[in-house]
């Protein structure tokens, strides 16, 4: 025997499903969870293919980069776009360059900042891996120190650095360098206090960094907040210097 359906239940059951699909909770942990996934699934794009969030260790690149500010790499350079000259570099150690990694002491809120960041993939915990230097040689550029006024020479034309630090010099240790191919030249701003290529010519790497080595450009500073700012390349230092 076939049962009949009690059309009567029907408007019932019906305003049952609508009081939980319109439940306040219910729609608000169904949104909750949407915009969650879909913050992970975007963050996780955007730490592979674009942008990521570093430290800074060291005090190698005042005053344009103090120790712990942060900063915001565009990681499509330069497999996708070249390096330019004055370019701020962020790259892991090429070999030997960190023999001891410095730990940063961070505050509290920093700290749950970075754990809870790290677990989108925005910031990097593995910062102190890396390093943060200027591109002062491109591929092919012979690059000197110093001229009789000592200032740095690029392919024979010396150029005055308004981003080092105050009272250092463009280098006190001389050198003489052709850019391999797909390499850089690098150079902290803090010039008396950067282990930077000079110092590194006696390792396998001569002191040039590979590209394969580069994790990106550094484009922003963007913390502090009351330090917050574009990082400038400075192509007018460069503008008249020639192609190797």
């Amino acid at each position: 025997m076939t049962s009949e359906i009690d059309l009567t239940d029907l408007p019932k059951k019906r305003a049952g499903w609508g009081r939980f699909k319109k439940n306040p909770f219910v729609a608000f942990i169904t949104d909750l969870l949407v915009v969650v996934v879909s913050a992970l699934l975007l963050s996780l794009l955007i730490k592979t293919f674009l942008l990521r969030s570093f430290y800074i260790p060291s005090g190698s690149m005042e005053d344009t980069l103090l120790i712990n500010d942060r900063i915001i790499v565009n990681e499509l350079v330069p497999n996708m776009v070249p390096l330019e000259h004055g370019d701020v570099v962020v790259f892991r150690d090429p070999g030997l360059w960190l023999t001891d990694v410095p730990t940063p002491k961070l505050d509290t809120w920093t700290q749950v900042t970075d754990w809870f960041l790290s677990a989108f993939g925005i910031t990097a915990p593995d910062s102190a891996q890396h390093l943060v230097k200027r591109v002062i040689g491109l591929p092919g550029d012979h690059v000197v120190c110093c001229d009789a006024g000592g200032k740095l020479q690029i392919n024979g034309k010396s150029i005055t650095e308004p981003y080092v630090k105050s009272g250092s010099e463009p280098s006190t240790v001389d050198f003489d360098v052709t850019v391999p191919k797909d390499s850089y030249w690098v150079m902290g701003d803090n010039r008396s206090n950067s282990w930077d290529s000079r110092f590194h010519r006696d390792l396998p790497s001569k002191g040039f960094v590979a590209k394969e080595f580069v994790a990106g450009r550094a484009f922003l500073l963007s913390w502090p907040f009351t330090r917050f700012k574009w990082l400038d390349n400075y192509p007018d230092v460069f503008a008249s210097v020639p192609k190797p």
